[in-house]
This record gives structure tokens, sequence and C-alpha cells, in this order.
């Protein structure tokens, strides 16, 4: 990258000038060449996400979260409180893993002993990047879109691989 202030013709990715030490991180921002980076990093979240999530509450049963998911066809369900904030997450993953095969035992129990509290979220206004970067790193499947605590909906890598799967096809 050549620097604005001093012409040094500086290593890509550098912080800062090797000439005059100017920073240069505001200047080596990424750039989209195509329709899917485009969308990645300049469509939010708001466009994916259910705009109805699918809830419990923490104390409801595990036998009746599991038949939302069934019924809904979806992969996990938003936990919340009295109020309507949210306070956890429960996924088939959490099912899978916290559950043994002791027949039908588990169903009466309540979903708060299986939900992943306090879980990561993000707001409509993130990027699509920043959601499927989020996922990555946190080995995600589902992330739940809030508004002031609240869910606002749930985007899930599903919904990311469609999204970009469209872009495709639509070339």
């Amino acid at each position: 990258m050549i620097c604005p202030n001093c012409g040094h013709d500086n290593l890509p990715g550098g912080e800062e000038c090797a000439g005059c030490g100017q920073d240069l991180t505001q200047l080596d921002l990424p750039s989209a060449s195509n329709r899917v980076e485009r969308s990645l990093m300049e469509d939010s979240v708001g466009k994916l996400c259910r705009l109805e999530p699918v809830v419990v509450g923490p104390t409801a049963t595990l036998g009746d979260a599991i038949q939302a998911m069934l019924g809904t066809g979806i992969g996990a369900l938003l936990v919340v409180d009295g109020a309507g904030k949210l306070v956890g997450i429960i996924s088939e993953r959490d099912l899978l893993t916290k559950l043994d095969a002791d027949g039908d035992s588990y169903r009466a129990l309540p979903v708060k002993e299986f939900m992943t509290p306090n879980p990561e979220t993000l707001t409509t206004d993130a990027t699509l990047a920043y959601a499927l970067h989020k996922m990555d790193v946190g080995g995600y499947r589902h992330l739940p879109v809030v508004r002031d605590g609240k869910p606002e909906g749930v985007i899930s890598v599903r919904d990311m691989l469609r999204h970009i799967t469209h872009l495709c096809k639509d070339k």
C-alpha cells in the first residue's frame, strides 16, 4: 500500500507506514469483488432472520420444547423470561449432548436445565459477514437476534447458506 502522506510503498496489511509512521489501518479496508461478497459485507442480519422467533419459557417442559422444534421444523428455540427478555437458547445440540437414552424420563424436565444460558446474540443491523464470523468462531449454528434484550428472531447457518446459494443462482 502506498502511503498517501509520504508516498512510501508499504507491505500489504501493514498497520502504519514504514516511512513516516502514519496509521494505515483505515486505508486498507476490504472491498467486495462480487455479489456474494457485497451481500456479506453490506446486508444486515435483519434481512435474513425470522420475524417472529419461536420462544419458550424456562419452566416449559423439554417435551414441549421438542414438540415445538419438530412442529416448526427449526433446530433451536429461544428461552425468554416473563418480561420477554432472552435468557437462553435450547438447540438440537443441547438435546443431543445433555440427554441420555433413558426413554421418556426427560420429557417433564424444565428447559432451563438443558438450555445454553446467556447466549451470544446479534442485532438486526449486524452485517452478514459479522454473523457468519461469530458463528464460525463460536461454533454456533443458531444465533438469536435481539433488540433491547428481547428476541427479534434467529439466524441460522442454513439461512446463510440459502442466501448465498440464492445469490449464486441469480448470476
